[in-house]
């Protein structure tokens, strides 16, 4: 970022620690160092996910937290905040804490992120498509949270991390073929899941911070095996370095309420940018 240009404070909402290491790190670790205010918030601890019997013994919530501070400081994010949301659990196993973040009152929950918002003068927000990516119901609550406390905040931007469609597919292909790296590994063939390419607005090119993005990884261990074996972040995390870095050289969003051009926008701060000029 040249000296004259504005700094920016970008808020990124995820629904647990860990998510945003796969969607939003590099994009977030560019960020940092071009000059911008990068602010962490999750809606929940994550004390539901998925994880070996030894990473739960003494309280799955709290190492989960310290995991994401740890990632926060591979990426230089200046804050990490929690809602203090429980952790829903994916739809097929459910938690049944009472104050489950998929079944929030959604005007209460985006008043708790809009205070943040606020509080950080946020400039731009990152939260997920309307599906939440794979269906994840807390993912998709994000959406819902995120869009209202964008509007209650005033919040110029809002960018929905997502995947391009046509190359997950090719990489759950290549998946496929590489189970014997991954034994159990079940990969879905993503067939309506994250965004298609024609609906992205923002393809952000993020090899430079591919050292960062894999440091924000490798800082959520306990997501990388359960009692049955490893799971895809392990795998993530075996890639051969530049190997890693050309499969996670990019990012995509999409920013409400702006077309999609012929060619994707490459900076999360384009809107503010253009209207600065």
């Amino acid at each position: 970022m040249s000296t004259h240009a504005p700094a920016y404070t970008v808020v990124s909402f995820h629904a647990h620690p860990d998510d945003e290491a796969l969607l939003t790190s590099g994009s977030l670790a560019r960020a940092a160092a071009e000059g911008h205010r990068v602010v962490l918030v999750v809606a929940t601890a994550g004390e539901a996910g998925l994880a070996a019997t030894t990473a739960r013994a003494g309280g799955l919530g709290e190492l989960r937290m310290a995991e994401l501070r740890r990632s926060a400081a591979a990426l230089g994010c200046a804050r990490v905040a929690l809602l203090g949301y429980d952790d829903s659990g994916m739809a097929d196993m459910a938690s049944s804490a009472a104050n489950r973040f998929a079944a929030a009152d959604v005007e209460e929950a985006a008043l708790r992120l809009a205070a943040i918002l606020a509080e950080e003068s946020a400039d731009v927000l990152t939260i997920y498509d309307p599906a939440g990516g794979y269906g994840h119901p807390d993912h998709v609550q994000v959406h819902r949270v995120g869009v209202r406390a964008a509007e209650l905040a005033g919040t110029r931007v809002v960018l929905e991390a997502t995947v391009d469609r046509t190359l997950l597919r090719r990489a759950a292909r290549i998946l496929r073929w590489c189970r014997t790296l991954v034994p159990g590994l079940d990969v879905p063939p993503f067939t309506d899941a994250y965004t298609a390419r024609c609906d992205l607005t923002h393809r952000i090119a993020v090899r430079d911070y591919a050292v960062q993005k894999r440091a924000a990884m490798a800082a959520h261990a306990s997501q990388s095996s359960a009692d049955g074996g490893d799971r895809t972040l392990a795998f993530f995390l075996r890639l051969p370095r530049p190997l890693f870095r050309l499969a996670f050289g990019h990012e995509w969003y999409v920013e409400r309420g702006r077309r999609p051009g012929e060619r994707p926008l490459d900076d999360m701060f384009a809107t503010l940018t253009e209207a600065a000029r």
